[in-house]
């Protein structure tokens, strides 16, 4: 089946202005969190830490690609091997499989006392290309479909000449190996986790000065088909996204935070440029997890509002009898939210007004947005999705 990843990608490549809107649930956080990866479990209860099994997890990325609104499923590479390669989970799926290629030690946090995530980032890679794209050490050239052929690599600049010299020779490395074994990838870029002293005065534009440099010598037969980057607001989005129309410029979700948060965030970003959202812990601590993927990807195809949103997610909730984690009033309040793994990190400051109006697209064929609910608005985008895939 032909993949809802590389329609998109090759209509936002052709078309600057192209509306299309990538969505990834990253379930990859057992190569970070440990037992904690899950998340909580329904059974848990305060100070007791009762979290999902492993099993859990890999049921709800199971639920969440056979509802089929996300593009892309992120999964360690153990998880990929039960599910793309033994249950050929994605063979008639619209969704694509996809790996974390590695897992620098910025994201090594384990519980009780771990601290590797406050020191300096190194480059390493757990999982080989061969494994996440056949299952084995060495793939035959006929068996490399039998996997994923798309993973995640990520790196972190530290505003140190040393450190930062590493990671590049390991992404080079990185790159020159996918290229010969056809593997594609995306580039997830970190902030500083240990930069101290060296901390960019300029945050934000120390990260797009360093994406632009990092891809400037990559010719596009290496180049990561599109980035994954902390959102440091509209300036930033803008003056990265307008660069290069050939780097396409995709968010991370980091914490949790509200509802609005996770909603708000997507919606912005978008509108100043952004045209991929990956959410790990945004969808994985979600009282409903379905029901939060529904909303996100209409938000995400600008159907609705994202406080409308909020408001119709909790209606959704209380007609399945599940308890929210915060009051609606609460929850369509944004609060600070960690950008990195390790719990670091704000969401940006440099934000435009929210609003409260639908953000509406002129289509052909649209009905009148203004004169329909929230629950029809999803319902129409529900439907114009399947209406697209077939």
């Amino acid at each position: 089946m032909q993949k809802s990843l590389d329609q998109k990608l090759a209509r936002i490549l052709a078309d600057g202005s192209s509306k299309d809107f990538i969505l990834a649930d990253a379930k990859d956080a057992d190569m970070a969190f440990g037992l904690a990866a899950p998340g909580r479990s329904p059974e848990h209860y305060a100070h007791e830490a009762l979290f999902r099994t492993l099993d859990e997890y890999r049921q709800l990325m199971r639920d969440i690609v056979r509802q089929g609104l996300v593009d892309i499923m992120l999964m360690s590479a153990s998880s990929s091997e039960v599910l793309t390669i033994q249950e050929r989970l994605f063979d008639d799926s619209h969704v694509t499989p996809a790996v974390r290629a590695n897992d620098t030690p910025d994201i090594w946090l384990a519980g009780g006392t771990g601290r590797y995530s406050s020191q300096p980032s190194r480059p390493f890679r757990t999982a080989t290309i061969d494994h996440i794209m056949c299952g084995k050490q060495d793939c035959e050239p006929g068996e490399r479909g039998v996997g994923a052929d798309l993973g995640l690599y990520s790196i972190t600049f530290n505003n140190d000449v040393d450190l930062d010299h590493r990671s590049l020779e390991a992404y080079k490395a990185f790159r020159l190996e996918a290229e010969v074994k056809g593997f594609r990838h995306f580039l997830e870029v970190f902030d500083p986790n240990a930069s101290g002293e060296n901390a960019p005065e300029d945050l934000p534009r120390f990260i797009n000065d360093n994406i632009v440099r990092a891809l400037a010598g990559v010719t596009s037969r290496g180049r990561p088909l599109f980035l994954k980057i902390a959102y440091h607001g509209p300036a930033a989005m803008e003056a990265l996204s307008r660069y290069d129309p050939s780097v396409v410029v995709g968010i991370l979700g980091g914490s949790a935070g509200t509802t609005l948060d996770a909603f708000h965030m997507l919606w912005e970003a978008k509108k100043y440029g952004a045209r991929v959202a990956l959410y790990g812990r945004k969808i994985n601590n979600a009282e409903h997890q379905l029901t939060f993927v529904r909303y996100l990807r209409a938000v995400a195809d600008d159907q609705i509002d994202p406080k409308e949103a909020v408001r119709a997610y909790h209606g959704d909730l209380e007609r399945l009898n599940i308890r929210p984690h915060r009051p609606l009033e609460e929850d369509l309040q944004q609060a600070d939210t960690a950008s990195a793994y390790s719990g670091t990190g704000t969401r940006p400051t440099d934000t435009s007004p929210t609003g409260t109006s639908t953000v509406v697209r002129t289509r052909p064929n649209e009905p009148d947005f203004s004169k329909m609910t929230q629950a029809e608005k999803v319902q129409w985008n529900l439907d114009r999705w399947k209406r697209i895939l077939g």
